[in-house]
């Protein structure tokens, strides 16, 4: 199976668990490309989770209590929780932090999602405004992910967070809202990444600036 399908198969079964407990969540990272590009390999998948009066991990961890798919791995030590689908056969090991796939080890692990609280790695609201629906799953829409992975590219200038934005930028463009995407980021990751040039131009214009 894809790698792209076993996540997909892997943020469609959390989500169904997230949603019968009435937990709002959408998923992000760049399978959402990977998707969209109708691309077979993929190997980072996020899921950003709404918390209220519950911390959002609690939540989680409540969603999956006595689930035989899942298994929830904090690191109390870095404030991180993730959580591994293990019911894809084969399994394959990817690392969130650093997403690789180790296709060559002997012992595979199952995908790994990150659990982020909404408000600090994505909106703080996760609705019909927020959330798109692709292949059935979750996801953050155009403009938010786009907002999402410019504050990581700001961070840490990563080639990968870089590329998914120009693919965003240069051919859902006109699915972006200029109101969340912030000006100044947007215009140095043009200066940056001269692939992304011609979409903000379009998205600017559509605005009339």
């Amino acid at each position: 199976m894809p790698e792209t399908r076993r996540l997909l198969e892997a943020a469609s079964a959390l989500s169904q668990s997230l949603r019968a407990s009435g937990v709002p969540h959408a998923f992000h990272g760049s399978m959402f490309v990977a998707v969209l590009a109708n691309s077979p390999q993929a190997d980072e998948i996020f899921c950003i989770v709404e918390g209220g009066a519950v911390h959002p991990f609690r939540r989680v961890r409540q969603a999956l209590a006595g689930s035989q798919d899942f298994v929830i791995t904090p690191s109390p030590w870095s404030n991180r929780l993730h959580v591994k689908y293990h019911r894809c056969i084969p399994p394959v090991e990817v690392s969130v932090l650093s997403p690789t796939i180790h296709d060559s080890s002997s012992t595979r692990l199952p995908p790994q999602i990150e659990i982020l609280p909404a408000g600090e790695a994505g909106p703080r609201r996760l609705d019909a405004l927020t959330v798109l629906a692709v292949s059935g799953v979750p996801f953050l829409t155009i403009s938010e992910f786009v907002r999402a992975k410019l504050k990581t590219w700001v961070i840490r200038g990563s080639e990968r967070d870089a590329q998914d934005i120009a693919f965003v930028m240069t051919r859902y463009w006109n699915s972006i809202d200029i109101n969340r995407v912030p000006e100044q980021d947007m215009d140095r990751f043009v200066e940056s990444v001269e692939a992304a040039a011609s979409g903000w131009t379009a998205v600017k214009r559509k605005y009339g600036m």
